[in-house]
């Protein structure tokens, strides 16, 4: 569990520092003072800081492996990942999987990976005050996905160019179809729009 030991004028003004440093909340942590603040004489001779240290026991790191671990177990899927949250970004990534179990976690075009962002999202943030972006990836799906899709906008934008006529994909989750649009924006003579309702929405691509 994270932890860290703090410093300061007060017993308070060191909590506040340290729930700061490990991007926790007052109800995530247990505060363990190891030494009260005292004035010393005159109240400056000898004065001393409180110390404390202060540990992370339901943070949102903590909450994600444990719902990643039932997951895991409930899926019976043996896995590798890693957790790290950093400026209230929480990055899930599991780093090692069989291919077929890969599959599994990632679904067709990525829906299973989505839905359990979706519930990991939710099971982070419950209770905070400080919203956490979630982010659950595999073996870099992410990337390379959006790289796949990247390609796609162009060589569909370059059909619509050639038959003269608007282009629809296929239905897209709204991360995906954000990535088709900002591939896009800057063709002169292409624009983007999105038609039809979830989960079924699209884009289109045409001739200005």
């Amino acid at each position: 569990m994270k932890n860290v030991t703090i410093e300061r004028a007060t017993v308070e003004e060191a909590v506040i520092a340290a729930l700061n440093e490990l991007e926790a909340e007052k109800d995530e942590v247990v505060v363990e003072v190891i030494n009260e603040p005292s004035k010393g004489l005159f109240g400056l001779i000898g004065s001393k800081n409180a110390k404390i240290k202060v540990t992370v026991t339901n943070g949102p790191e903590e909450r994600t492996k444990k719902f990643i671990d039932v997951l895991l177990k409930k899926m019976d899927i043996e896995a590798v990942y890693k957790v790290s949250l950093s400026d209230n970004v929480l990055r899930a990534d599991i780093t090692k999987i069989s291919e077929d179990d890969k599959g599994i976690i990632i679904g067709k075009r990525g829906k299973n990976l989505d839905e359990i962002q979706f519930l990991l999202n939710l099971i982070v943030n419950k209770g905070r005050q400080n919203y956490v972006r979630v982010i659950f990836n595999v073996e870099d799906y992410r990337s390379k996905r959006e790289e796949t899709l990247k390609k796609l906008a162009f060589k569909m934008a370059d059909k619509c160019r050639y038959y003269k006529h608007k282009v629809r994909l296929e239905p897209m989750n709204p991360y995906e179809r954000r990535i088709i649009h900002s591939s896009l924006q800057d063709e002169k003579d292409i624009i983007t729009y999105s038609e039809g309702d979830e989960p079924y929405r699209k884009v289109v691509i045409d001739l200005k």
